[in-house]
């Protein structure tokens, strides 16, 4: 048994004696990792060229790890696929065996379902027309989307085997076993070999790029192209195509690749100066970088045609199990009409459809300038013309494009533009530069290759080095000086604009990358607000460092009270700032008598900062806001406390056990939180939480905290972890405990409430033992209980006149409906093999649980008073 640790996060075991080779953990550009550490290599069988690579995938159990997808197999299933040779007919590498999906049910689900769109996209006319698209173009984009799929659109299952794993050992191969020992801890065993590995990343530990980048100190010009990527999904030294569009001092980004966070922070772009994003596709080294966007404290504008938007949401969706309406609670949608001019802050975008297998378009931006107008035009995953003539048929019942859209589509390629940035990746969905030798536009940039330009492709187009700049309207102002009005009138919106030209009348400064501009222990002798690039804070108590985005006051709390600094601020990029003398600072604090505020705030302002929920790109007003709205609670040793309200709770000091099933589950410290799941969902926990001892914590309105995408974002994450404990080994008390604030106020119905817990944990049990004739009973059992329970609830209502017995009706007929279907299959095969541990867990969630906290509720405050039909 070979194991390598790759990279963070990933990990690489090889069993050659049984033909096994695992990716453990697979985040973006995984297999670009494993190509630098000569994991996959070119290689050659029976004169068929090829590459070797894994062929199984060892899922992380939870979706997102410090902000970032944690599982990305598309392009390793790919590589799998066709780089290997697994599915191409009559390569010696296809033997029938398929790539294998490792992990939990649940993720490996996702995965299923997130291959699925990334292969497809919409996947039917009718999905196509609700998207926007008219009938007549949705039936000939499906035939566009029949050819790519070769005549017929597969699901994922008749591509790629998967292996759910638990506690208990699962043959993977002839005497090789895995099973789960903790979160992400799992155990691999071939004979007396053995390996354990962890999929976890530390607090603040990030996935890293393959390939290192510089830095660049870029002006934020007028109209301008800064070329953030020209490799494709195979490249390992470079990213993949994309790029950043300044207009009027203003930063869009086109498309959204992997390690988008590297690329920005090597350009000196933070994330709350991002003003929107420009999608051109679904595909992972296009769309996998959006969790790096969703990580602001405001809402990105997010700019795609309705069809490409549905198909982002909808692989969205899949990936991280969750509805697609939550996209627009991270991002400010704005539908652009495709083959038409759209205004975007003054800067005209048009989208053209472009033939791929998912919906993509490509984009042509105009801005007017004194010399006419100046374009740039974004052509990625493009088609060649060979494969368009090939496509190209007159026979609308063929799969295939028809000569009217195929000839649209040619002359949107030949557009002419100022600079025009083409895909020529070659192949049956990639572009070729060969066709753009006539091509009248000023600059061409040929992108989306990972291979070496040949002779004839350079006399056709440049490349375009990352962090390059092609000016098409030069400013003659500084940006920079609005940048600073703006966060200053945010900081400070009482005080007199007269008052703040005092502080913008400084000059711009340039910080060098990597520059240590504050030190710990330091006296501050100037207090420092970034705007643009990033700044990093070492924290030396904590043993931690973290990012701050432009806009952060650097020293004030130090400035105002006299006192050392207590972190070390460094840049982490180019950064442009303005500073100013500690003591001028302290003079303008004082003329504008906002010395007893800022410090009433400001102590409370670094609690917050502190922490790693509102430590990061959370900017001063936004947390000045918070620090408004909180108010302070004091707990002593044994005080559970009432997750019931709209609020979360941060830890200002002290501990505190939060139990599940009586048990500790976890101890939270100072900076630590809970109460996400009311605030995500409005749904209590199945935990308490008790004071482990004397305790001081901040409790914050969920409402405001549900506008911040970066902070719901990251409740987002702890919600998955904590709940992942639902499914974790079994021998940490009962999986279902009966709570107090499970209780209705109704002896009858409560007393019934507890009898289901009571044998839901019996279920588990005969689950946990291997006992089949336990496992079937005990089942029945919980249903037929459950059919008497409903009946004998809607007696109960009737008898109290409650109004909305009939609604109540109809979800307990539904509920009855599911248990009938379920009782018919299992009294004809074995409930152990056709229902998992897991997948009782979260039927007994959705239906007892979320019924009791949503439904029954209801009654109990009509009885009680508080009840609003």
């Amino acid at each position: 048994m070979r194991v390598v640790k790759v990279a963070t996060g990933i990990h690489w075991v090889d069993l050659p004696e049984v033909d096994l080779r695992i990716l453990c953990g697979c985040p973006a550009d995984a297999i670009k990792h494993l190509m630098k550490r000569g994991l996959v290599q070119k290689t050659d069988i029976d004169g068929s060229a090829c590459e070797t690579g894994p062929n199984a995938i060892l899922l992380s159990d939870v979706a997102v790890q410090n902000g970032e997808f944690s599982n990305l197999s598309e392009f390793p299933i790919l590589q799998m696929l066709y780089r290997q040779g697994m599915i191409l007919p009559g390569h010696p590498n296809n033997k029938g065996a398929r790539p294998l999906l490792i992990g939990l049910k649940e993720q490996v689900a996702a995965q299923l379902a997130y291959i699925h769109r990334g292969n497809y996209g919409l996947t039917s006319k009718e999905e196509l027309i609700a998207a926007g698209v008219p009938e007549a173009e949705a039936v000939e984009w499906m035939r566009v989307k029949q050819r790519f799929a070769f005549g017929r659109i597969r699901a994922s299952h008749e591509l790629i085997d998967s292996c759910i794993i638990g506690e208990t050992p699962v043959d993977i191969r002839p005497g090789v076993t895995i099973r789960r020992l903790d979160l992400n801890v799992y155990e691999i065993r071939h004979g007396t070999d053995g390996v354990v590995i962890n999929l976890n990343l530390e607090p603040f530990e990030t996935y890293e790029p393959p390939y290192p980048l510089n830095y660049h100190n870029l002006r934020r010009e007028y109209f301008a192209v800064v070329h953030s990527g020209e490799g494709d999904g195979w490249d390992v030294n470079r990213p993949t195509m994309s790029s950043v569009l300044m207009f009027q001092g203003k930063v869009f980004l086109i498309d959204a690749g992997p390690n988008l966070h590297a690329v920005l922070k090597s350009l000196g772009i933070s994330i709350n100066e991002v003003e929107g994003i420009f999608q051109t596709h679904s595909h992972d080294d296009h769309f996998c970088g959006l969790t790096t966007l969703i990580r602001a404290d405001r809402r990105i504008r997010y700019f795609a045609t309705a069809a490409v938007r549905a198909a982002v949401t909808k692989k969205l969706a899949a990936l991280m199990s969750i509805t697609e309406a939550s996209f627009e609670e991270y991002f400010d949608v704005r539908d652009l009409e495709i083959d038409r001019w759209n205004d975007v802050d003054g800067l005209n975008v048009k989208p053209m459809f472009s033939p791929h297998p998912v919906e993509t378009t490509i984009f042509a931006f105009q801005a007017l300038s004194e010399s006419g107008v100046m374009s740039y035009g974004h052509y990625a995953d493009i088609v060649s013309f060979d494969v368009l003539d090939q496509m190209t048929t007159e026979d609308p019942n063929l799969s295939g494009i028809s000569p009217a859209l195929a000839a649209k589509v040619r002359d949107s390629y030949l557009m002419p533009v100022d600079v025009k940035k083409i895909d020529i990746g070659g192949g049956l969905i990639h572009g070729s530069a060969e066709d753009f030798a006539e091509d009248r536009s000023s600059r061409i940039i040929l992108a989306h290759t990972a291979v070496e330009l040949s002779n004839t492709q350079r006399k056709i187009g440049s490349g375009a080095p990352f962090g390059t700049v092609d000016v098409l309207i030069p400013s003659v102002r500084d940006y920079a000086l609005q940048k600073a009005h703006g966060f200053l009138t945010a900081y400070f919106p009482d005080v007199p604009s007269n008052d703040l030209e005092m502080l913008l009348n400084r000059p711009i400064l340039d910080i060098n990358a990597e520059a240590i501009v504050l030190r710990q222990g330091e006296l501050c002798g100037a207090v420092t607000m970034s705007l643009t690039g990033l700044m990093e804070v070492v924290d030396n108590e904590g043993d931690s460092r973290y990012l701050l985005s432009s806009g952060i006051l650097i020293g004030e709390c130090a400035c105002l009270h006299e006192r050392p600094v207590t972190k070390t601020y460094r840049a982490a990029s180019f950064v442009k700032a303005l500073t100013w003398p500690a003591e001028f600072y302290r003079n303008f604090i004082r003329h504008n008598h906002l010395m007893e505020t800022i410090l009433a705030t400001a102590d409370m302002r670094g609690i917050f900062a502190r922490t790693r929920l509102f430590g990061e790109n959370v900017s001063i007003p936004v947390l000045n806001r918070l620090v408004r709205v909180s108010s302070t609670l004091s707990l002593k040793p044994g005080e559970a406390v009432d997750e019931g309200g709209d609020c979360l709770f941060l830890i200002r000091s002290g501990l505190l056990d939060r139990r599940i099933g009586g048990k500790v589950a976890e101890v939270l410290e100072p900076g630590d939180f809970f109460g996400e799941s009311m605030v995500l969902h409005g749904r209590r926990p199945l935990s308490r939480i008790i004071a482990h001892k004397a305790c001081d914590l901040i409790a914050i309105p969920g409402a405001m905290l549900r506008d911040i995408p970066i902070v719901r974002w990251k409740l987002f994450e702890t919600y998955l972890r904590r709940l992942s404990v639902l499914v974790a080994p079994s021998g940490v008390g009962s999986v279902f405990p009966w709570s107090a604030d499970y209780a209705v106020g109704v002896p009858l119905i409560d007393h019934q409430h507890q009898k289901l817990f009571e044998i839901a944990n019996r279920v588990i049990l005969a689950f946990d033992r291997g006992d089949v004739a336990e496992t079937s009973r005990t089942l029945f059992e919980l249903f037929e209980y459950n059919k008497y329970h409903l009946d004998e609830e809607i007696k109960y209502l009737k008898k109290i006149a409650f109004p909305d017995v009939e609604q109540h009706e109809i979800i307990h007929a539904k509920f009855r409906k599911d248990i009938v279907v379920g009782m018919a299959v299992w009294k004809n095969g074995d409930a152990m093999e056709l229902i998992d541990r897991s997948e009782f867990i979260e039927f007994f969630h959705a239906w007892i649980i979320d019924h009791i906290f949503k439904e029954d509720r209801k009654f109990a405050r009509y009885l009680y008073g508080g009840y609003a039909e």
